[in-house]
């Protein structure tokens, strides 16, 4: 029993052994390792700058440039990481890494798809001119200004304030309407006056209104006014005239105002915005018959 016990006491103390003499003589790739790791974290923050700087010329939004650069940072001392495998002979062990690396990756692309499709989608919207911080867009159903672009989503401030959320992928794949990329939006007006006014009239209060209304619109010219049709109980009209905006919200304002200044105008002049009506017409004169009451004494 003693013999047996000494014999493996033994052959511990000889892998001991060995193992602080491979540790001694390795001594020189360990220093050398964590002085290229050490070198790799200092170089990927001075590249990350760098790229973020670089990145700043350009019309990327803000997010995204932070997120490519500490991207490009990951990267470098990954890069360090094969490098410090490699000084240690560890190239069996960098050799299942990359391969459990593979496998994993696979995996998670394939768990996160949608996820995926998000963040290429916001890599796409924040390279393109036209949509960023400040717009005023309509897309899939909901309008407002772009307040962020992140990986997941573009976030819209409503008019009411509320926040819309709305997932990239469908904002790329979708329509996206941008009011903010012209100086200049149009107004389009609709009503309807009454059948007994007078139609030029109408037309040259309307023109007349809409100049003294509005700074941007310089003369009579510059507004399409057109009938449209004859209503069940008005004449129809349309105008159109051209506002400096880049927003749908100040489109709005200045609809209404429009309404309230034609409003006022027609009335000064008598002009007729009718209710809707309807005409019966019957074949002869009506006759009226009085029935009288049983319990009456008349």
């Amino acid at each position: 029993m003693e013999s047996e016990f000494a014999q493996a006491w033994g052959k511990m103390k000889e892998k001991l052994l060995g193992w602080v003499d491979t540790l001694i003589l390795n001594l020189p790739n360990f220093l050398i390792a964590l002085v290229v790791f050490i070198i790799s974290v200092i170089l990927s923050k001075y590249i990350s700058r760098a790229v973020d700087k670089l990145l700043q010329r350009s019309s990327m939004q803000d997010s995204m440039r932070n997120l490519i650069s500490r991207l490009v940072s990951i990267v470098v001392i990954l890069l360090g990481l094969f490098l410090v495998l490699g000084i240690l002979n560890l190239s069996r062990a960098l050799n299942t890494i990359l391969a459990g690396a593979g496998v994993a990756g696979l995996a998670v692309g394939l768990a996160l798809q949608g996820a995926l499709a998000n963040t290429y989608s916001g890599i796409v919207l924040s390279y393109v001119k036209y949509i960023k911080f400040g717009d005023w867009i309509h897309t899939n159903g909901y309008e407002g200004e772009v307040v962020n672009i992140d990986l997941r989503s573009v976030t819209l401030r409503q008019p009411d304030n509320n926040m819309v959320y709305i997932p990239n992928k469908i904002v790329v794949e979708n329509p996206i309407k941008n009011y903010s990329t012209t100086a200049q939006s149009r107004v389009i007006l609709s009503c309807g006056v009454g059948y007994s006014s007078d139609l030029e009239q109408v037309r040259q209060v309307v023109q007349e209104t809409i100049v003294q209304t509005f700074e941007e619109v310089g003369s009579a010219e510059d507004i399409i006014f057109l009938y449209t049709e004859f209503g069940s109980s008005s004449i129809n009209f349309e105008t159109r005239f051209w506002i400096e905006s880049t927003s749908a919200l100040q489109v709005a304002n200045s609809k209404t105002r429009a309404m309230i200044a034609i409003k006022g105008a027609f009335d000064s002049e008598g002009i007729n915005i009718p209710f809707p009506i309807r005409t019966l017409d019957f074949s002869g004169p009506l006759r009226v018959e009085h029935t009288s009451d049983p319990g009456s004494n008349t």
